[in-house]
């Protein structure tokens, strides 16, 4: 992988850190030939490395945030259970709560920023902020996802 997506993931995370601060923090990548969600960055390269995927389903979680392009967010595991098959591996991580913002090319939804933290931890204010945040940085989010390969 060339050194601007891992700059660009790094910055972002740097970034959500500093002013939201979450325990999981990933970035997904959209193969749609393949069907496939492919984990572009983690900062949990143990638990989630960069070579894992996940299929993209038509479930109601892919309708939601791929399709419409709206922001996943559950604060309990029973949220995200139905949608997350790990999530007895996410809550062992001391994770209860998800959220899932896609990114979008102007077309459509090419990846997704994933953040994870304990129970009820993304309020309204947090939501705004990490929304604000990855707006903000939307382009060179954009331009990374695109430079990532999509081989595992």
């Amino acid at each position: 992988m060339s050194p601007l997506p891992d700059a660009t993931y790094d910055a972002l995370y740097r970034t959500v850190q500093a002013e939201v601060g979450v325990r999981l923090f990933t970035i997904s990548l959209l193969d749609r030939a393949a069907r496939l969600s492919r984990r572009a960055y983690t900062s949990h390269p143990q638990d989630y490395p960069v070579t894992g995927t996940k299929p993209m389903g038509g479930d109601d979680w892919s309708r939601r945030v791929i399709d419409e392009g709206q922001t996943f967010v559950a604060n309990t595991t029973a949220e995200f259970a139905p949608f997350f098959s790990d999530h007895a591996f996410i809550n062992q991580l001391g994770c209860q709560s998800a959220v899932n913002i896609p990114v979008s090319n102007g077309h459509e939804t090419v990846g997704t920023v994933n953040l994870l933290d304990v129970e009820g931890y993304f309020t309204p204010a947090r939501l705004d902020r990490l929304h604000a945040i990855i707006a903000a940085e939307r382009p060179a989010l954009v331009a990374a996802l695109q430079a990532t390969p999509l081989a595992g």
